[in-house]
């Protein structure tokens, strides 16, 4: 099986951008989409995103995933995420390489028994259709009997506005945009509209400077998001 490898887009660099500088901000997204309750003290380890993947020849291909980390809080879980515009029939196999390959960096053999975890997967869609999953799944057939395992979907033009900020999902805010793509043209004609685009964004701002001053957030973190949503 071969796809098409993607090349980098102005909402992966946020997506990377957002995970490295301000990190904390994805434990409430973890919380959503896994039904965990990290607290926000929890310490997030990152593992290195290019692995080399083994093809026919002998050859090494290095390939970027979006990110891999661990949150070390009562016990320690590995995560793997990707940002997704929408579904490609791509995706999947993506996955499962990475996810393997993810286990293999920190196999473990004991005797004559290799023990490997595959990490908890999400994909974070920023535009969906109503035939959009909520759910992916990798069925793996073994000599030993059949494994599935489920990659948790989030669509963020779910949320709205309200919902990011009643449960703290700031990582989606630069691309809440996404919700407004299917009016982009008429926002070009009707100013009125888009005088009420942009009070939208700046109620965002207001709200962002309240967390500020709450010392919820940073204003290194403010910053980075209003700099961010710029960018995509």
């Amino acid at each position: 099986m071969e796809y098409v490898k993607t090349t980098s887009t102005p909402y992966d660099d946020v997506f990377r951008t957002l995970l490295n500088d301000c990190s904390p901000l994805i434990l409430p997204v973890i919380n959503e989409v896994f039904g965990t309750h990290y607290s926000g003290e929890e310490k997030i380890i990152f593992s290195p995103n290019e692995h080399f993947l083994n093809q026919q020849g002998g050859n090494e291909d290095g390939r970027i995933t979006d990110t891999c980390f661990r949150i070390e809080g009562k016990e320690s879980k590995k995560y793997h995420l990707e940002c997704q515009s929408s579904t490609d029939n791509s995706m999947l196999i993506r996955f499962f390489e990475y996810d393997t390959q993810i286990a293999l960096d920190q196999g473990e053999v004991k005797g004559n028994i290799l023990t490997v975890t595959l990490p908890h997967s999400a994909v974070l869609f920023l535009r969906h259709r109503d035939l959009t999953p909520d759910s992916l799944r990798t069925r793996v057939v073994t000599p030993g009997g059949t494994v599935e395992y489920d990659i948790q979907v989030m669509k963020t033009q779910q949320y709205t506005l309200k919902e990011i900020f009643e449960k703290n999902l700031l990582f989606l805010l630069p691309f809440y945009i996404f919700s407004h793509e299917t009016r982009f043209e008429e926002y070009e004609t009707n100013k009125i509209k888009l005088g009420m685009l942009q009070e939208e964004y700046e109620e965002v701002k207001n709200h962002l400077e309240e967390l500020l001053n709450q010392g919820v957030i940073s204003e290194y973190t403010r910053c980075t998001i209003i700099d961010m949503s710029n960018k995509v």
